[in-house]
């Protein structure tokens, strides 16, 4: 539609100018006089001509007064010899300036070619790009169903090339692939050994973990075509499109064989059918038979490897994943802090650094983030120093970035009240000091009062070190310091806000999978999760209970304790330590942020510590003196 708008406004604009070019040629002349030869002779005689132009046999005629008339001599006979023919005096024909022009020039000829044949030229380009925009319709119509899939590999993109190099961590999803890349390169020595080609492999993992970088690293490392597409690219309205685009994108890989086909977001084909609400979706499901087909059907000695990333692997369809189709299941886990601080200095590389710059520390800071995470958090830091004006990133806008990615940006406009301040401080003071008194908790990195996102304030933990597992006791500690803010607030001003409301929902959430999920109630070492009811259109509708209410009232129970158990040790503390809570809160009122060091010295545990090493030195030192008087002996 486009296009044609575009046509026709350029059409106007060719008619436009051809009218101008018309009227510029073929305007209203002012009518000039014609005269005789018999009275051209006369006026030569009264002196009353200037200049006379000779041009063939046509004659143009100049007056003293600068009028201007025409007439035409006889052929084949001087004009000199015509005047004086008609008695014109030769004296007079003297005075009057007589000039002869060659016939002939260019517009001549020129003139009417141009004005026959140009609006020929103008209207056969019109119907030229009305023929151009229906054949293109057509194209258009007979490409609907070729695959949309781009070439990377044998054509290659030099300038956004990645290797494996380039991909920090995911150690074992790396090597797995390096195999499948030696594979294609070199067939002779794994069919050798009798060693079949793997047909599918499925990158499983969380959002942003890396598994479309991979994809580009494979694509980078391989010397063979690499196809790349999505998996809502087959989807289309019609019946039928989406499957004929699987059938155009495989006999196109099949012909640059031996290839690779990369499928981004399989999940959005690759839905278990007839789980829908009254009957599948026609189209997506003939487009996953058609896929299902094309992977392991009766065609199997085509070196197309097809690798497909999806991070809900568990509504994919059964036979999609079964041998044959999908031989190979990669899970990316997030990277742990080794890894994360390898992706900090790889998005770091090009930028300008401060020279004391500790990734380490940054690393430790982000547990739990995904190497986009990481990635936008570099970004941030380096957008943080050009709001500052500064020449290089430094540490503070590395952990500014940090909070920012965590919990948004500060709202410097969002002023608390005295008395919001007041119980906000209570509140993450209550956090902070319920958990640096229990030793199962993580330590505090950072409290403070600035409204950032929606949170009006938020207490920074970090672990001591990367864990997988986590026991009993510490679920507890994390449910008793989520509720530290709630008991906080009830102690100090005998009632609560509402900004314990998230606090509580975290709590009750992780109270309920103690008890359905993991097994760490009084109901024994049972499951009670809900099995979930799957739809086309989203992940659930509803759920599906596998236990009676009688044993839901017991779950209800059950969880209710862990909540009272949780509130009971965060009260306890807080109670034990009220004088403490008073000075970490009026400390956070002044200065509305607190670091690590500073708390650890408002609530002693430097001190602790300082004892602590001093205590080990002297052990040390007695056992060494110990050791020389055993050697002496």
């Amino acid at each position: 539609m486009k296009v044609l708008v575009k046509n026709i406004i350029l059409i106007l604009l060719i008619f436009l100018i051809m009218s101008a070019v018309f009227s510029l040629f073929f305007q209203p002349f002012k009518e000039i006089k014609e005269v005789s030869i018999t009275q051209l002779a006369e006026d030569i005689n009264q002196e009353r001509v200037k200049k006379v132009t000779v041009t063939g046999n046509e004659l143009e005629i100049v007056y003293l007064d600068d009028s201007t008339a025409k007439s035409r001599k006889e052929t084949e006979i001087a004009l000199s010899e015509s005047l004086l023919n008609y008695g014109v005096e030769r004296e007079k024909m003297t005075r009057t300036e007589i000039n002869t022009v060659d016939q002939g020039g260019s517009w001549v000829w020129l003139a009417p070619v141009l004005f026959a044949v140009l609006p020929l030229l103008v209207f056969g380009f019109f119907f030229w790009m009305i023929f151009k925009q229906a054949k293109t319709g057509a194209t258009q119509a007979f490409n609907f169903t070729k695959a949309k899939a781009k070439l990377f590999g044998a054509e290659g993109h030099p300038k956004s090339k990645i290797s494996f190099r380039d991909v920090a961590g995911l150690k074992e999803a790396k090597e797995e692939l390096k195999e499948i890349v030696e594979f294609l390169k070199t067939p002779e020595k794994f069919l050798k050994m009798g060693a079949r080609i793997p047909r599918g492999v499925l990158l499983v993992g969380p959002s942003g973990v890396g598994k479309t970088l991979l994809a580009r690293a494979i694509a980078g490392e391989a010397s063979v075509p690499f196809f790349h597409t999505s998996g809502s690219t087959f989807v289309e309205l019609f019946v039928g499109t989406g499957a004929a685009r699987v059938r155009d994108l495989f006999d196109t890989a099949k012909k640059n064989s031996p290839s690779l086909i990369f499928v981004d977001e399989l999940d959005a084909v690759g839905r278990m059918r007839g789980a829908g609400i009254g009957g599948g979706h026609d189209e997506r499901e003939q487009t996953l038979n058609q896929l299902l087909v094309e992977m392991d059907g009766f065609e199997r000695d085509t070196n197309v490897i097809i690798i497909s990333a999806t991070n809900r692997p568990d509504i994919l369809d059964p036979a999609l994943l079964r041998p044959g189709r999908f031989d190979r299941r990669i899970v990316l886990d997030l990277p742990d802090i080794n890894d994360r601080e390898e992706v900090l200095k790889i998005h770091s590389e090009k930028k300008p650094l401060a020279s004391d710059l500790n990734l380490r520390e940054v690393a430790e800071r982000t547990p739990g983030f995904s190497g986009a995470d990481l990635a936008n958090v570099v970004n941030e830091s380096a957008i943080l120093a050009v709001r500052k004006n500064k020449n290089h990133i430094s540490q503070e806008d590395f952990l500014e970035s940090i909070e920012k990615v965590l919990l948004g940006p500060e709202r410097k406009s969002h002023i608390l009240s005295k008395k919001e301040k007041e119980i906000a401080a209570f509140h993450e003071a209550g956090h902070a000091l319920v958990s640096s008194s229990l030793s199962e908790t993580d330590p505090i990195r950072k409290i403070s009062i600035i409204s950032r996102g929606f949170a009006a304030g938020y207490t920074l933990k970090a672990p001591k070190e990367e864990r997988r597992m986590k026991t009993k006791s510490e679920f507890l500690a994390d449910m008793a310091t989520l509720l530290g803010g709630y008991g906080a607030e009830k102690i100090k001003f005998g009632e609560i806000t509402t900004g314990a409301a998230d606090d509580l929902m975290k709590a009750s959430d992780l109270a309920r999978k103690l008890v359905k999920n993991y097994g760490m109630s009084d109901l024994g070492p049972i499951s009670f999760s809900e099995k979930e009811e799957m739809v086309f259109l989203g992940r659930e509708l509803g759920e599906q209970r596998n236990y009676s209410e009688e044993v839901a009232a017991l779950i209800d129970k059950e969880v209710n304790k862990f909540i009272r158990e949780a509130e009971g040790m965060a009260k306890k503390i807080l109670l034990k330590k009220k004088r403490l809570l008073e000075k970490i809160a009026k400390t956070l009122i002044e200065k509305e942020t607190i670091e690590r060091n500073e708390f650890e010295e408002l609530i002693g545990k430097k001190k602790r510590r300082k004892k602590k090493v001093r205590a080990l030195k002297k052990i040390g030192k007695k056992e060494k003196s110990i050791k020389v008087k055993i050697k002496r002996f």
